[in-house]
């Protein structure tokens, strides 16, 4: 390992909403810097006008700062090296362009988007790897200017050197071998000006004093060009981790069609961005622990030389599971906060904290607590299929019984039961499940003695004598 602070980054562009997979990624790039105790840079990479926005630049900032990440550098904090947005670095840009251009590594090009895509069909019909044929590579001065001035659109491309091998070790795929001439020469300021991703990564890469740039492994085959540039411009050049994309548990690469997997669609949902963490880490991360992982010790555990090769799937079950530990670790004010869009006005907070305490480990997502906030504070909804079957097994005497008892009031729960399973000769499931459908209605949930003490004894009644009637 480098005796060099370690420097991370990640950076998105803001064209739409912040993917699981780049969310991954994030992570993984906050992790290396905080276990190493270097720095975490955000930087925003939104050449791509057209598609950017200020709205998801925001959402972006937030979506981060949801799933627990904070930057120690970034657009909206600012720090040593000014920008962080490359909209407003076009000036740095074409400072390095010109030094390209004055050793002779670059050339117009003026070649059609159509007229490329046609010589990319020949070459790989031919078995042949698609870089560019080199077309204007040797175009004369005097063939450059007629083409300027007949008007047509200019792309700049860099020069690749013939017959060189570039080479790095991948901190995830080992010593990595490319040749030159398998590359071509690629563009690296569009026709309409802006730079190509190639150039404008690699040097805010350099110019920033990233040693780690960790992203996916479909970045492998760009690594190359970014590494000729920065040796062309004698700027220094990282440390590479190439980590598997994300797939479904389909083995297809994760998308829309394996549900809404936005870091913001998952917020929506109610997951906990705790619940997020724990199942991110261990995607293309192998933990020591299988256990919880709180933000200390997810950092603490954070270790390069466990990143997988093999592709890492994105599996819901499990994120399901992260969500009830992360849940269950919620303490009671939390808990109350993270379901108060579910919660009734007008009730008084030790009564609210009671109600916590009892549905709290019966909740995976918020939208859950509602059945219960009917059960104990409105009118619970029509029992279900199964719970109405019990009613009706039970039959009316059961829950006539029952009525009485509860009406003469003054007991427990448990005694009360106790005294019914007596009189109707029921225990274990046959006595508490129908009381339950009756309640509640459904066959489910929290434990009963908990819920009934917050339900007026009068609606307790109410319910075992309607229950009664359905089941006569």
């Amino acid at each position: 390992m480098s005796s060099t602070p370690l420097v991370t980054r990640f950076a998105p562009s803001p064209t739409g909403h912040l993917h699981l997979g780049n969310a991954r990624t994030a992570l993984l790039n906050f992790l290396a810097a905080r276990h190493a105790g270097g720095q975490f840079i955000l930087r925003v990479e939104d050449t791509d006008e057209a598609r950017s926005s200020e709205e998801f630049m925001r959402e972006l900032f937030q979506d981060l700062h949801w799933l627990g990440l904070e930057w120690d550098e970034g657009p909206d904090i600012g720090g040593p090296h000014v920008v962080y947005r490359q909209q407003q670095r076009r000036q740095i840009y074409e400072e390095w362009l010109a030094r390209l251009d004055a050793a002779g590594l670059t050339y117009p090009c003026f070649c059609t988007p159509g007229e490329l895509n046609i010589a990319r069909k020949q070459l790989l019909a031919a078995g042949k790897p698609p870089r560019y044929a080199g077309t204007c590579r040797n175009l004369t001065e005097e063939q450059r200017a007629e083409r300027l001035v007949s008007g047509k659109a200019a792309a700049l491309r860099f020069r690749v050197p013939p017959s060189q091998i570039i080479r790095f070790d991948d901190v995830v795929h080992g010593e990595q071998r490319f040749n030159s001439d398998d590359i071509g020469d690629f563009i690296i300021r569009r026709a309409d000006g802006s730079t190509a991703f190639f150039f404008s990564n690699a040097i805010d890469d350099a110019l920033m004093g990233v040693t780690l740039v960790l992203r996916g492994d479909d970045h492998l085959t760009n690594t190359p060009r970014q590494i000729l540039i920065l040796q062309a411009l004698n700027l220094p050049i990282p440390r590479y981790a190439h980590v598997a994309l994300l797939q479904g548990m389909d083995g297809a690469k994760l998308s829309k069609r394996h549900g809404d997997l936005s870091l913001r669609d998952l917020r929506k949902r109610g997951y906990l961005p705790s619940a997020v963490r724990n199942h991110l880490v261990r995607l293309g991360h192998t933990c020591v622990s299988d256990g919880w992982l709180d933000e200390a010790a997810m950092s603490a555990e954070f270790d390069l030389n466990r990143l997988g090769r093999a592709a890492a799937k994105f599996d819901e079950a499990q994120l399901r599971h992260w969500q009830k530990e992360g849940v269950a670790r919620l303490s009671l004010d939390d808990f109350l906060v993270w379901i108060s869009n579910q919660l009734p006005t007008g009730v008084e907070t030790a009564r609210l904290g009671q109600f916590a305490q009892a549905i709290r480990y019966n909740v995976e997502f918020p939208t859950d607590a509602k059945l219960w906030v009917d059960v104990v504070f409105g009118v619970p909804a029509d029992a279900d299929a199964d719970a109405m079957a019990r009613i009706r097994e039970a039959g009316s005497e059961f829950f006539a019984t029952a009525a009485q008892l509860f009406a003469a009031g003054g007991k427990e729960f448990r005694q009360l039961a106790r005294e019914l399973g007596e009189r109707t000769g029921r225990k274990g499931p046959a006595l508490y499940m129908p009381l339950r459908a009756a309640l509640t209605g459904v066959l489910h949930g929290p434990e009963l003695g908990p819920l009934l003490a917050l339900i007026n004894p009068q609606e307790i009644v109410a319910r075992l004598e309607t229950a009664a009637r359905v089941a006569g």
